[in-house]
């Protein structure tokens, strides 16, 4: 009589829909020109430090310091070169989507992440916003899952209204359906 009112039926993975047909959204094209314009400022701004470490007339450096300021020079511009290279390619694959029972999002560029957090374990979404994300009209969107210490994961580079609309959505969802 108890299995009248147990039900485990299997489920065909062939008839689940594909990942592939989530129409995902991507960031702001500003959340990707803040991310260059702050990696080029910071490696000009450490060339120039050692560029006039090098040059200065005041101090006598040691010989083996001013030997190595040319080599500290080129391996910075070669890795702010290479993150702004990584950048430029990881920036657009940050895509996100809003479904009825979910949020998704996928980033990464060598390893794809794609994450869904059901709206009903969302226990808390905080908008946050840095002064060039401020001066941009931009924002984050962190989302807590119910029982994780830290946030599940962020959403960067979102149009201001886009993520207050989609802060709004997601907590009057997860109220009606707590009742």
């Amino acid at each position: 009589m108890a299995d009248a009112f147990f039900s485990n039926s299997q489920i065909e993975t062939a008839s689940l829909p594909a990942v592939e047909d989530i129409a995902l959204e991507p960031v702001s094209v500003r959340y990707r020109v803040l991310n260059l314009c702050v990696c080029s400022c910071v490696t000009v701004a450490i060339l120039l430090m050692l560029g006039l470490l090098f040059y200065q007339p005041v101090i006598r450096l040691p010989q083996n310091i001013s030997m190595l300021l040319p080599f500290a020079m080129i391996l910075t511009g070669c890795l702010g070169g290479a993150y702004f290279v990584y950048h430029l390619a990881a920036d657009p694959r940050v895509r996100f989507a809003l479904r009825e029972n979910d949020l998704v999002l996928e980033h990464g560029l060598f390893f794809r992440t794609l994450l869904c957090q059901p709206i009903l374990r969302i226990q808390h979404v905080e908008l946050s916003r840095s002064l060039l994300q401020r001066w941009l009209g931009l924002a984050s969107l962190k989302v807590y899952s119910a029982g994780g210490a830290g946030h599940t994961f962020e959403i960067p580079g979102l149009e201001l209204n886009v993520a207050q609309q989609l802060r709004h959505f997601i907590v009057h969802h997860s109220a009606l359906d707590a009742r």
